[in-house]
């Protein structure tokens, strides 16, 4: 498995090798022992799968606040997406800034999102499955978010003149200005 470190602590890329020949390929996924040398020492507690039909179709910006905040890795099995991670730790030196790292079926990379990040993506294609482990139990009452397109966050979703595909509860998210403090940098 290869690590690849960003400029904003505590987001990886994490690409498991594969080995091909003419049947396809196989590829070791996840392996909790080199995760937690590597990446993070964490447990995952749920695993979730989405799918989304059209291209264009964004979910996010999602967290859940403390006490359950969730970690994140995240992959495709089926299309691509445009994933992104912001952080949105007080006191961070990367506090708002983001990571935005094509996530395919066809390059099998990972993105792990530790607590503290907005996470979202778009998708590049139709009928995209999405699969994510989480280290914490999804919790309604603290699920919460920032609108995709607040501009003080400046990311540059792929979509076009008529915008996403949101659900109703993400586009009615606020702005990350108007969040109270909700994790700080360590």
């Amino acid at each position: 498995m290869e690590v690849h470190a960003f400029a904003i602590p505590g987001v990886k890329l994490v690409t498991p090798k594969r080995f091909g020949d003419h049947r396809g390929f196989f590829s070791e996924t996840w392996n909790d022992r080199l995760f937690r040398e590597q990446v993070a020492d964490v447990t995952f507690v749920q695993d979730n799968h989405s799918l989304s039909a059209a291209k264009g179709t964004l979910r996010g910006l999602h967290f859940q606040k403390p006490p359950s905040g969730q970690g994140k890795l995240v992959r495709v099995t089926r299309g691509a997406v445009l994933d992104v991670a912001v952080d949105i730790r007080h006191g961070s030196p990367t506090f708002g800034q983001h990571v935005a790292v094509e996530l395919s079926a066809d390059n099998g990379a990972q993105l792990w999102i530790p607590e503290g990040f907005l996470h979202g993506f778009c998708t590049l294609t139709e009928n995209v499955e999405f699969l994510y482990k989480v280290t914490g139990y999804y919790s309604p009452q603290d699920d919460g978010g920032v609108i995709w397109n607040d501009p003080d966050l400046g990311i540059e979703w792929p979509v076009g003149a008529d915008g996403p595909v949101l659900s109703a509860k993400d586009a009615e998210l606020p702005r990350l200005r108007d969040l109270p403090v909700l994790f700080r940098f360590d």
